[in-house]
């Protein structure tokens, strides 16, 4: 149970109902502060609409965030988002392989980009090999797009976690296609 209310458009002032357009809980459970939850819309609309990241490997690197810190409402959140920007099945069970130290189908790039979500989450900044190996490939606004997008959603992974956001029934159904391992 959240430790702080869900509020209601009803709740919030006029000029921060349109925050809650999205209807998750973690936009009901933000916008107890209204400006910090609007410009942590900011951010993640940016990082969402506007950054020029190729979508489907953005939204692979923060799937990698969600499934390293057993975050059913990210990982579940962003399974159905990345579907929207072309992550697909067999993008999936690679991060899964490619986690668990076994090899995958999915190329080069996305390979090193999952590697380097990975050591963000675990050793706090990604490796010189890795960043290199990324940066053959982007540009230095790519790059700075990919670090940013992965340390916002470790933000978000440990912003659910201690506000304890419940995850809404519509998004439980994915984790029987992919179940977290100690997640129940």
């Amino acid at each position: 149970m959240a430790r702080l209310p869900y509020l209601e458009a009803d709740q919030v002032a006029p000029e921060y109902r349109d925050m809650l357009k999205r209807n998750t809980n973690l936009h009901k459970l933000l916008v107890n502060s209204p400006d910090m939850a609007r410009a942590f819309n900011g951010i993640g609309g940016y990082i969402r609409f506007k950054s020029k990241l190729d979508p489907r490997l953005r939204e692979l690197a923060i799937l990698q965030v969600g499934w390293m810190e057993k975050s059913e409402y990210e990982f579940t959140h962003h399974v159905k988002i990345g579907k929207e920007f072309g992550v697909t099945d067999e993008d999936i069970a690679g991060l899964m392989a490619e986690t668990e130290g076994k090899s995958s189908k999915l190329e080069p790039l996305a390979k090193a980009i999952l590697k380097g979500a990975r050591e963000m989450v675990r050793e706090l900044a990604m490796s010189d090999a890795t960043f290199a190996e990324i940066k053959q490939h982007l540009s230095d606004e790519h790059m700075v797009d990919l670090v940013l997008t992965i340390a916002f959603y470790c933000g978000v992974v440990r912003v659910l976690a201690t506000m304890k956001i419940d995850n809404e029934p519509t998004y439980k159904e994915v984790l029987q296609q992919y179940p977290i391992p100690g997640v129940n």
